[in-house]
């Protein structure tokens, strides 16, 4: 009712989704398309895995991209102060209003890494794909991972303590409309690239896999000569587990499945017997 004024709903925690289905399928993912009337709503969902149990961590992704078609919504993961500055600004200087979902972990309010300079405010835009931040070789990188979300983080920090250089790190700050030509770009500037991994928190059935895997989206992407894989945790039932430990075991198992840390760890191994 009021498209000049940036109307912002943030919820304490993502499992809220659940009993407001009906009013998401209703009235924001299909308002649009069944009544013509158009909503400019940004709903901000806590989603991050950080250990908190299964109703801390899933703001339930996935049906937020399954009920993605026609242009209807914006799905947004921004990892750092000024994309997200960026996203709320593209969200009013826009000629036209779509609703946007922003999935944000509350532990990225206080990540080290997750950071930004003042002056990046002043200029520049919001980024839907971002590259590899570290100086590595172009022609050295063999595997690509992309993300979303605070992995990253956990991604580039591990890759950075044991000093690989063949594998970049890539992250996608918009789902949907997915940014296909900007994925696209970022890939082919790769010469030697020979794989492609999707790595996220959530389960196998959960968050974004299947999304990446439809012909619009990531494997529209590849070239013949790539091969698309997966890095998460395996398939569940509940969005998360409920102990500390066990959670922090799945994350590492993930983070060094995605940068093939156990396959050095055997190499090192054998060298040394």
């Amino acid at each position: 009712s009021e498209p000049n004024e940036l109307v912002v709903w943030e919820a304490q925690f993502g499992d809220f989704a659940n009993g407001a289905q009906v009013v998401i399928d209703q009235f924001i993912a299909a308002g649009e398309v069944k009544w013509g009337r158009i909503c400019g709503l940004v709903m901000m969902l806590p989603h991050g895995y950080e250990g908190q149990g299964p109703e801390h961590s899933s703001a339930r992704l996935e049906r937020f991209l399954q009920l993605c078609a026609d242009y209807n919504i914006q799905v947004c993961v921004p990892a750092t102060p000024v994309q997200m500055f960026f996203l709320l600004r593209r969200q009013m200087i826009r000629p036209y209003r779509k609703p946007l979902v922003i999935f944000t972990p509350k532990s990225l309010l206080r990540h080290k890494l997750s950071t930004s300079p003042v002056q990046a405010l002043t200029a520049g835009s919001f980024e839907v794909v971002i590259d590899e931040v570290d100086p590595l070789d172009r022609t050295a990188v063999t595997r690509l991972l992309f993300c979303a979300g605070k992995v990253y983080f956990d991604l580039l920090e591990a890759r950075r303590k044991n000093n690989i250089g063949n594998i970049a790190i890539a992250r996608m700050e918009q789902l949907f409309p997915f940014p296909q030509s900007e994925a696209k770009a970022l890939i082919n500037s790769y010469p030697n690239l020979r794989e492609v991994v999707w790595v996220q928190e959530e389960p196998k059935n959960q968050g974004s896999w299947y999304y990446m895997q439809s012909r619009g989206t990531m494997i529209g992407c590849l070239a013949d000569h790539h091969t698309f894989g997966y890095a998460g945790r395996f398939y569940s039932a509940s969005p998360a587990v409920g102990s500390m430990q066990l959670h922090l075991q799945q994350q590492k198992q993930l983070v060094d499945d995605a940068l093939e840390l156990n396959k050095i760890e055997v190499t090192t191994h054998l060298r040394r017997a």
